[in-house]
């Protein structure tokens, strides 16, 4: 596997555990926050998550960061779709793509999402609702290579369960 993709729902814990993956892989690699380069308001009519942009821009920034010297990926985003997974691996240019759901009880979930979004009711009130339907969606789907509950789980153990699983490590 030269790509690692961390699926979840808000809250989960993405983009700590791609950090953490990042700080503990030696070779040239790249994180993509995949919420970071779909952000564009307001969605193009029927890509209410702006997915297809999502796409087209990793392209882009798959090619420039291998051109780079980029060896290995790190995604940190949403896959809720299995036939989606094919779409990754192209927009990457990938030989391989792990992909490791995170989950986390709903009060864990919740008190992120309340820190996180302490000052924005508003979003708030949006992302509880979306955390419960992404889980739904998420629980439905039967692509995940690796499911890793950061409830309680130190970083550094979650970091060693994905390596190994991507025979990044022995």
């Amino acid at each position: 596997m030269d790509c690692v993709f961390i699926n979840g729902t808000v809250g989960a814990g993405k983009s700590t555990l791609a950090d953490a993956l990042s700080a503990a892989e030696p070779l040239p690699h790249a994180v993509i926050d995949l919420d970071a380069i779909r952000r564009l308001s307001p969605s193009p009519h029927g890509d209410p998550f702006n997915h297809e942009l999502e796409l087209q821009n990793l392209r882009a920034l798959a090619t420039n960061y291998r051109a780079a010297g980029a060896q290995r990926f790190i995604l940190a985003g949403v896959i809720e779709v299995p036939g989606e997974t094919a779409r990754y691996l192209e927009a990457l240019g990938a030989s391989g793509l792990l992909i490791c759901r995170l989950t986390a009880r709903p009060d864990i979930l919740a008190a992120r999402l309340r820190a996180r979004h302490r000052d924005d009711p508003a979003d708030l009130e949006w992302h509880l609702g979306r955390v419960g339907e992404l889980t739904a969606i998420l629980d439905r789907f039967e692509g995940h290579d690796l499911v890793l509950d950061s409830a309680d789980a130190a970083p550094g153990d979650l970091v060693r369960a994905v390596r190994v699983a991507a025979g990044w490590e022995g």
